[in-house]
């Protein structure tokens, strides 16, 4: 396993890349002092995850071409793979993505799977919503999701304001 620290308009941000060279985890690394598991260093292997998130945060990539191997149960992965058919600018809601899945009972369940997505952005848990369209739950804050869902829109432009490094939760999906 390989990783590296680096900055982006949000903050800085952690990867790690599997031997395969796909994407085990990204995630914020705000609030967070030394990486005691963060493998050997290696800005190389991690050089195509930095250029698609520039290009994204530049508002000139809507999609994603990387490999992921986030680590998780089935279910995890099932709920993970169909976040990332969300398309760009979208939003979907919880029993949603229960009824894509073939699970339509396991709301809870699917909130869950997206609290513990291991790639941010990438895997665009931030494009759930509650199902009468409002913001639920966000680990870096409603704010953050909204600044997402809003560049995503077409409706910021960087720099950011209200939200940005000073943050110091570490912001996962909820």
């Amino acid at each position: 396993m390989y990783g590296c620290r680096f900055r982006t308009p949000l903050g800085e941000m952690v990867t790690v890349i599997d031997p395969t060279g796909a994407v085990a985890r990204l995630e914020f690394a705000r609030g967070r002092r030394e990486e005691p598991d963060l493998p050997a260093v290696d800005g190389t292997r991690c050089a195509e995850v930095m250029r698609q998130l520039q290009e994204y945060f530049d508002g000139t990539r809507r999609e994603f071409d990387l490999g992921l191997n986030p680590e998780g149960t089935a279910f995890q992965r099932a709920v993970w793979r169909e976040l990332v058919r969300v398309p760009y600018g979208s939003r979907v809601t919880y029993g949603q993505l229960a009824r894509q899945i073939g699970r339509p009972a396991a709301v809870r369940a699917v909130g869950a799977a997206n609290g513990a997505n291991p790639i941010a952005i990438v895997i665009p848990c931030h494009r759930v919503v509650g199902s009468d369209g409002s913001l639920t739950g966000y680990g870096g804050g409603l704010p953050l999701k909204q600044w997402l869902l809003d560049h995503e829109a077409g409706l910021r432009r960087l720099p950011l304001s209200g939200v940005g490094p000073e943050r110091r939760e570490l912001p996962r999906c909820r």
